[in-house]
């Protein structure tokens, strides 16, 4: 199966009432092992990587190992570019065959935050590229994006049927109260925020900052309208926290086959426990396929 769009994968997400989950990867091999993971689920997925990954692997090689997955697993797959502030970056991302990008102008002014967002919708629209921007600041790290927990700034209702009627944007990723990385106390989830917002725009929502968060305020979020739920950090940690696990026991086998098996197995155990989480199990059906 071909890499799709994101914008059908999470409009059928939203009118369904689940999510679909978006993987960080940042490794070829983590592409792979997310889409067993997704398609022993039956579930869509979707590949995300930051503009650090890009530059790592390259985005052209990135999208050649997402295909060959895609078409091995055989499930719906979406391929995105997260927080991007740079335009050049994504000019090259959707010309190597990114599916779904995102502008993250955020840290702009009101004005110039449109401006940049139909500025990249101008150039994906035509493609069938997925546009992603965000409203609010979310705390956090984020590849070079750091927003200190007192700079973080929830998205105003008003303000995302404002930006939504102005852009034309296709999802909307609100900071409603989540932190990109581990929590350091309970996240303060604004679930009215969530509700309203939901109720005065009709295009899916994003939730950043999904690792760590209790499963039952996912399923709630997703239940008021976030349909792509982001999870990176608790992903990362569960594959190097098995290698870190394998040396500490066996310090003497350095057999690649055994550590990286062992990363893999956790990791996506880890992967399956998201994609439940949001209800995409067994959501692959005949129109995706």
């Amino acid at each position: 199966m071909a890499l799709l769009s994101t914008t059908p994968m999470l409009e059928k997400a939203k009118a369904d009432n689940h999510g679909i989950v978006a993987f960080n990867v940042h490794s070829f091999d983590s592409i792979f092992w997310v889409l067993e993971a997704a398609a022993e689920l039956k579930s869509p997925v979707i590949l995300q990587t930051t503009v650090g990954t890009v530059k790592s692997l390259g985005p052209k090689n990135i999208v050649q190992v997402a295909k060959a997955a895609s078409e091995h697993y055989d499930i719906p797959t979406g391929l995105h570019l997260d927080h991007c502030t740079d335009f050049e970056v994504i000019k090259e991302a959707i010309r190597a065959g990114y599916t779904s990008v995102m502008i993250d102008a955020s840290m702009h002014p009101f004005e110039e935050n449109v401006t940049r967002t139909k500025e990249v919708i101008q150039l994906a629209k035509s493609l069938g590229v997925n546009v992603e921007a965000e409203l609010g600041k979310v705390g956090g790290v984020e590849d070079d994006i750091v927003v200190a927990d007192e700079d973080a700034q929830k998205a105003v209702p008003e303000e995302c049927k404002q930006f939504v009627e102005m852009t034309g944007v296709p999802t909307l990723a609100p900071a409603i109260g989540t932190a990109h990385g581990i929590y350091k106390g309970k996240p303060d989830i604004d679930f009215d925020r969530i509700a309203a917002i939901a109720e005065m725009v009709d295009v899916p929502l994003v939730l950043h900052g999904g690792s760590a968060v209790p499963d039952a305020d996912v399923r709630r979020c997703v239940s008021l309208g976030m349909a792509k739920v982001n999870v990176s950090t608790e992903l990362k940690n569960a594959y190097s926290e098995a290698i870190r696990h394998h040396f500490a026991a066996k310090p003497d086998s350095l057999d690649p086959r055994a550590y990286l098996q062992k990363a893999k197995d956790a990791a996506k155990e880890m992967a399956k426990s998201k994609i439940r989480m949001v209800g995409s199990e067994g959501k692959v059906v005949p129109a995706f396929v």
